[in-house]
């Protein structure tokens, strides 16, 4: 689409907040062309009577692959015979008002986000049972749980949050403060002098596409999800209760579910992403919560959750 003088101008403001920069004119004008593809999307969605709004962000000017890029939950999870949870009574639950959610992260240009789903499912599970919020590292993850170490993973190229689950059982988790993210693949540099004392004693699925069951599990903890989201439908929204089938079904992204509560009648799921806070609600999303089937987004189709030990 060819952009109008109004988008123009708009694009240029656009490049400005959000610090881009193009070597060339050929690439300026064809992120300009998708800028204004973008912004037909998020107007004419907006101009419906939806439950959620979209609005423009760093990924306005993606291409499809930088969008896909965005995700790496890739793998194929072993099945684990799911644990029946008792229904909760709890009507909502919103683990941030607990202290036991982390702040919003940012997995950058990595296709690492099955890594900070996976800290964050632990770093809720230990505040719980210990009462010490820890912000435990994802460059670990990314450098050390790989594929050639035996654990499944592939860095920056994706994985799995059963993977890094099954990793911490061997391994300790170590700080965010003594193994700070690249967002980029490196050496394993683990070391039993800077680990915390906290690992994953095992690990749990809730049963797959019943949300009375997640809503169980949530109700004991963070819970880690897997998504799609590399539907510009996704990635542009700014705010409300997204429901949209939309977005697709085919899991390439992995989440955190922190929580879940309802406006209007609506139910939905908390959700913590790790594109930043400027992404959404300040870093969440809100989904609305479908009683069976995977859900929006494919959000109910593939709940885990570890249970933090002590060495």
């Amino acid at each position: 689409m060819l952009a109008t003088q109004a988008v123009a101008t708009q694009f240029m403001e656009y490049v400005s907040i959000h610090g881009k920069s193009y070597i060339t004119l050929a690439e300026f004008q064809a992120r300009q062309a998708l800028y204004a593809d973008t912004d037909a999307l998020i107007k004419a969605h907006n101009a419906t009577d939806s439950t959620f709004e979209l609005g423009h962000n760093k990924f306005s000017d993606y291409t499809e692959a930088e969008r896909k890029a965005m995700t790496g939950r890739k793998g194929n999870p072993t099945y684990v015979e799911p644990t029946y949870l008792e229904p909760t009574n709890a009507s909502e639950v919103d683990w941030r008002t607990k202290g036991a959610v982390t702040a919003v992260k940012d997995q950058g240009q990595c296709g690492s986000c099955w890594a900070f789903s996976s800290t964050g499912a632990l770093e809720g599970s230990n505040f719980i049972i210990s009462g010490k919020m820890l912000s435990f590292s994802e460059q670990q993850l990314v450098d050390c749980a790989t594929q050639a170490a035996g654990y499944g993973n592939n860095g920056c190229n994706g994985g799995l949050q059963q993977y890094a689950f099954h990793y911490y059982q061997y391994y300790e988790a170590e700080v965010e403060a003594k193994y700070a993210y690249t967002g980029k693949d490196g050496t394993c540099t683990y070391s039993s002098g800077d680990i915390s004392g906290v690992n994953v004693a095992y690990y749990e699925t809730a049963t797959a596409d019943n949300a009375e069951q997640m809503k169980a599990a949530v109700a004991k903890q963070p819970v880690s999800v897997s998504i799609e989201a590399d539907r510009p439908v996704f990635q542009q929204y700014k705010n409300g209760i997204f429901d949209s089938t939309a977005c697709g079904d085919q899991l390439d992204h992995a989440t955190l579910v922190v929580g879940y509560g309802s406006e209007n009648g609506t139910e939905y799921w908390i959700m913590k992403n790790s594109w930043a806070s400027t992404w959404g609600e300040d870093g969440y999303m809100r989904l609305a919560i479908k009683e069976t089937g995977s859900g929006n987004c494919g959000i109910q189709h593939e709940p885990i959750y570890p249970t933090a030990g002590e060495n």
